[in-house]
């Protein structure tokens, strides 16, 4: 039974050709969870084959814009795609639980000609899952046959930002560290995982006006360095930034990356780019 890890977008605030924003969509079995939903999430999941309305939750690691400005799209596709069910949405509590109820707020008259017009059951609300953030790995959702905790990471001043593991019944495990510096949290997430799906920032190329971006994200070599102690597998750079544009450039970060001590397998993300663990 393989457990499939594919990127839903690989971008950051700053739109970039190819990029969609932040997502990755872990598959085991017949359920498919999707971690965060940034721009185009929607229209990449339909691209790697999944209907948004197949989706069995949908987790946010924290609330900045470019992690959960595809909530809404996402939420009214399935629902024209013929969902009745609530999505499931799990998240730490905090300003994610104040977005989650007004999240279709200014689609409120649009659902409503749409109902009136097709004759179709109203749109379910989210099923909003809100849990304390803790910086111990917790379980925060069990499905069928995968479980998924959480821990805090570091990406103050943004407060409260997670990452999440998701553990498979065939032994499988997946990380997803959403925003955060190199930190202990993501390490003992981490450790031993087959796949460590990770942001990354070298910051000597962002320049003077964007250095603050070097203070909250996790710079490669570092993050190198915390993959070969945590003896994770394979190590997926996601949320590139700057964001690579040639062969050389993607080069760069997986030799950062080695610098840092990592001898396993890295793959230098792309949206759609997808990892199988047998």
């Amino acid at each position: 039974m393989t457990t499939t890890v594919t990127l839903t977008g690989t971008g950051t605030p700053r739109p970039a050709p190819g990029r969609a924003g932040a997502g990755v969509l872990v598959q085991h079995h017949d359920e498919s969870i999707q971690i965060d939903a940034g721009r185009a999430t929607a229209m990449r999941l339909a691209e790697a084959g999944l209907a948004c309305n197949r989706l069995d939750a949908l987790f946010l690691t924290h609330h900045h814009s470019d992690h959960v400005i595809g909530v809404p799209d996402l939420l009214i596709s399935r629902w024209v795609m013929g969902a009745t069910e609530p999505l499931v949405v799990v998240a730490p509590d905090g300003p994610l639980t104040e977005f989650g109820g007004h999240v279709l707020d200014l689609w409120a008259e649009d659902l409503r000609i749409r109902q009136e017009h097709t004759g179709r059951a109203p749109m379910p609300a989210p099923a909003w899952r809100a849990f304390d953030a803790t910086g111990r790995p917790t379980v925060v959702w069990e499905g069928r046959k995968v479980r998924v905790s959480s821990v805090l990471v570091q990406h103050q001043p943004v407060e409260p930002a997670v990452a999440y593991r998701v553990d498979t019944d065939a032994g499988t495990s997946v990380v997803v560290s959403g925003d955060t510096r190199v930190c202990d949290g993501v390490s003992q997430l981490a450790h031993g995982a087959d796949v460590l799906v990770h942001e990354v920032v070298r910051p000597a190329l962002l320049g003077k006006q964007r250095g603050y971006i070097g203070e909250y994200h996790a710079e490669a070599v570092a993050l190198g360095a915390l993959a070969a102690e945590a003896r994770v597998a394979r190590l997926v750079l996601t949320h590139l930034e700057p964001a690579p544009t040639t062969p050389e450039d993607e080069a760069a970060f997986e030799k950062d990356v080695r610098e840092g001590g990592f001898t396993g397998e890295v793959v230098v993300g792309q949206d759609l780019s997808r990892v199988v663990i047998q």
